[in-house]
């Protein structure tokens, strides 16, 4: 089973950067579940994508332009967003913030550096 240690403190942990304003940090995983830590300077995106995922995002900080599957919402620091799976989105940071994204099962493809980036790419 691939899975994270049971406690991820993050006060020593180095940002994963991501480029374009975006870094990340893992919070916990297994086969089942990820959350992962997110920080966007303002103005950074993360370009329309779709996976197989179920998601869940909190935003921790700021506050953040989101599309999912057309549908534009602003969401400040307290609100929850909800990703059905395969369903086209994206978010502009309109302050910089931070968003803490969970996924269902886990994104494998975050692990071993293959899976689409924040910004639609290949990594």
């Amino acid at each position: 089973m691939n899975k994270s240690n049971e406690f991820i403190l993050t006060e020593t942990m180095e940002w994963e950067d991501l480029g374009g304003g975006v870094s990340r940090k893992f919070l916990g995983y297994d086969n089942q579940i990820m959350m992962v830590k997110v920080k966007f300077d303002k103005g950074a995106e993360g370009t329309p994508h779709a996976h197989f995922h179920t998601q869940a995002t909190y935003c921790a900080e700021g506050k953040f332009e989101f599309d999912i599957a057309g549908k534009k919402q602003i969401v400040n620091a307290g609100d929850g967003v909800y990703i059905p799976p395969n369903a086209v989105h994206g978010a502009i940071c309109l302050e910089p913030g931070i968003l803490i994204d969970v996924f269902s099962p886990v994104r494998e493809d975050f692990l071993d550096g293959s899976g689409v980036s924040y910004f639609g790419d290949k990594k």
